[in-house]
């Protein structure tokens, strides 16, 4: 089983039957798997080896989802790069990479333009500081301008390769083992690495989340997220695995058209981060569409830590029929590692839940030794699913994996009937003044309140304490002021967890994947 067989599989059985849906466009899973066909064989005839890497720099869109299947049908691996990427960073990216091909849009354009005009005339060894970029020489563009081909690089219109290419599946040999894709970690902990997963990977982890979410032909997915972001792409594979339909809406900035949207397309499933609820919750008009939304059957939350008081709001506002799956993941893992079903989520709201199938967690002292239940160490995760390393960097892949598992870099305990809660991230935890701090302990506690929504506190180096704690806060109203907050804090934390510094916000900066851009954060306090 290979990735692509998803979207193959799923056209046999229904080929007439609309897969995705995005504004005005409404694709079959034949439409979809003969372009991704067509997309494939220009890639063969173009030369691409299996192996080769290909880059997506897309929005999610039909083009998305026909060249991420595309790319693996030729035997390619797909890289799909974050829509907000600067031009330095593409071009360190693009340096690792050494990619055959990109595929992007008219949008982009200009980043990969203005990466071509920097390109010096002599040797880069020549120039000091000058980072030299291999760019590849040909380029799929959805509408493209003549800027590219002004810089003497090939490109050809995405709608052309799909009149001509042929549109029979190419069936090519390869190795479930094989790479599939790179993904790019959010690089929140330091600089963003290439986790590698084989198709083995990704199908694995694929067929438990359609297991555990008990996911059929019937389901139908909204989303929000991107699918350049690795929980958005189990979004996209799991519902063609199952032959159900996906809804891409790029608007959630206004939440009110995505929750209407969700009504008119008889939306299943609804999948977020914090931070995605906390702006439903607080930012539209959920409430009042909650005796709308007869046909979502469940709602899946992962991507970091959700406080108990969001989790508390939204079983109060969803409908009484929708499910609330609690999940816990790494892009090292393909996605997912755990979840809490549903029928716990009451008494165990705390906890990520129990190991997926196929999944086996542990937790492990500093020394290697597994600890007993109950005792905290770093949770390690085992299963097809765990990557094959970071894209061209041992080092960093020696860190995490070991003959015991992936080293998530979480610290946890097992309860006693086997549930497993995450406390705190090793790298996360401050010094100040000698006490040893965990920043979610303060962050759920601000969020106790009825002052604030959405918060992030983190440490800002200090010569006396070592650090002092800031926290960025969205508060509830126009009348709630850091003096509220600090007075909150005061009484429900020690006087060296209360935050020195609190500074309100209307919104706090998030990367293009939904999560809290911390180094953003960290920027705000700092000018």
């Amino acid at each position: 089983m290979l990735i692509h067989h998803f979207l193959e599989h799923s056209t046999l059985r229904f080929p007439d039957k609309v897969a995705l849906v995005h504004e005005g466009t409404r694709a079959t899973y034949a439409q979809i798997n003969s372009m991704a066909n067509a997309l494939a064989h220009w890639l063969v005839n173009s030369g691409v080896n299996q192996g080769d890497r290909v880059v997506i720099l897309l929005d999610n869109s039909l083009e998305y989802v026909v060249s991420y299947y595309g790319i693996l049908k030729s035997g390619a691996v797909a890289v799909p790069l974050s829509t907000g990427i600067k031009s330095d960073a593409l071009a360190t990216l693009l340096t690792q990479l050494e990619p055959f091909a990109i595929i992007t849009s008219k949008k982009f354009e200009k980043l990969f333009h203005g990466l071509a005009a920097q390109q010096p005339s002599r040797p880069a060894a020549s120039l000091p500081g000058r980072l030299a970029v291999q760019l590849p020489s040909l380029y799929c563009i959805k509408n493209p301008s003549s800027i590219l081909t002004e810089c003497g690089l090939n490109v050809i219109d995405f709608d052309e390769i799909m009149s001509q290419g042929s549109k029979v599946n190419p069936d090519l040999e390869i190795n479930e083992s094989s790479l599939a894709s790179i993904i790019y970690t959010s690089g929140s902990t330091g600089e963003p690495k290439g986790v590698m997963l084989s198709h083995r990977n990704i199908v694995s982890n694929t067929l438990a989340i359609c297991e555990y979410l008990h996911l059929s032909e019937n389901d139908i997915q909204m989303v929000v997220l991107p699918f350049f972001y690795v929980m958005g792409k189990s979004l996209l594979n799991t519902h063609f695995a199952v032959g159900g339909r996906v809804v891409i809406n790029n608007k959630f900035a206004f939440p009110a058209t995505v929750l209407k949207q969700m009504v008119e397309e008889k939306v299943t499933g609804f999948s977020g981060v914090p931070s995605t609820y906390a702006y439903l919750l607080h930012r539209s008009p959920l409430a009042r569409y909650r005796d709308k939304l007869h046909s979502l059957r469940y709602c899946s939350q992962a991507g970091g830590h959700m406080a108990r008081r969001l989790k508390e709001e939204l079983r109060r506002i969803l409908p009484d029929h929708t499910r609330i799956y609690i999940m816990y993941g790494a892009t090292e893992a393909s996605a997912r590692l755990s979840y809490l079903d549903p029928d716990r989520f009451e008494d165990k709201m705390d906890s990520i839940g129990e190991p997926i199938p196929g999944v086996t967690l542990k937790i492990f002292d500093e020394q290697g030794k597994e600890v007993p239940k109950g005792a905290v160490g770093e949770l390690v995760a085992s299963g097809p699913n765990i990557m094959q390393g970071y894209w061209r960097d041992p080092e960093s892949t020696a860190k995490v994996l070991d003959g015991n598992g992936y080293h998530t870099g979480d610290l946890a305990y097992q309860d006693e009937e086997g549930f497993f809660f995450v406390q705190a991230r090793k790298d996360n935890l401050l010094k100040v003044g000698g006490h040893r701090i965990n920043p979610l302990e303060i962050e759920d506690a601000i969020l106790d309140s009825d002052l604030a929504f959405e918060t992030v506190v983190f440490g800002v180096p200090d010569d006396l304490l070592g650090h002092r704690l800031v926290a960025v806060v969205c508060p509830r109203n126009g009348n709630c002021t850091a003096r509220d907050i600090e007075a909150h804090c005061a009484r429900k934390l020690p006087k060296y967890k209360v935050p020195s510094e609190i500074k309100l916000v209307h919104n706090i900066p998030k990367s293009p994947n939904g999560k809290i851009d911390r180094q953003a954060c960290y920027q705000l306090v700092s000018a």
